[in-house]
């Protein structure tokens, strides 16, 4: 999994990745985090999940949530945040 985070939409990418590469099926999942499958679908998208639902799917999938503080990115972080597109 990606070691650091910073948005929704990041969180959810890494989390279906993770979900995939362990050939963890997103019904089964949801199951054993006691959530719906599509607050799990919702969570993968980096939409709006409650605090209780992400515990519960990461616990689920075998993982904690560590806080840590935000220092200063590094410079690939800077390159990648502020990459410009082809057409740009």
């Amino acid at each position: 999994m990606q070691d650091v985070i910073r948005t929704q939409i990041e969180l959810g990418e890494a989390l279906r990745a993770q979900r995939k590469a362990e050939h963890l099926r997103a019904t089964a999942v949801a199951q054993r985090a006691g959530v719906s499958r599509d607050v799990l679908h919702r969570m993968e998208k980096g939409g709006d999940v409650t605090v209780s639902s992400l515990m519960a799917v990461l616990s689920a999938m075998g993982y904690v949530l560590r806080i840590e503080k935000q220092g200063l990115p590094t410079l690939e972080e800077m390159r990648q945040r502020f990459a410009l597109d082809e057409d740009d």
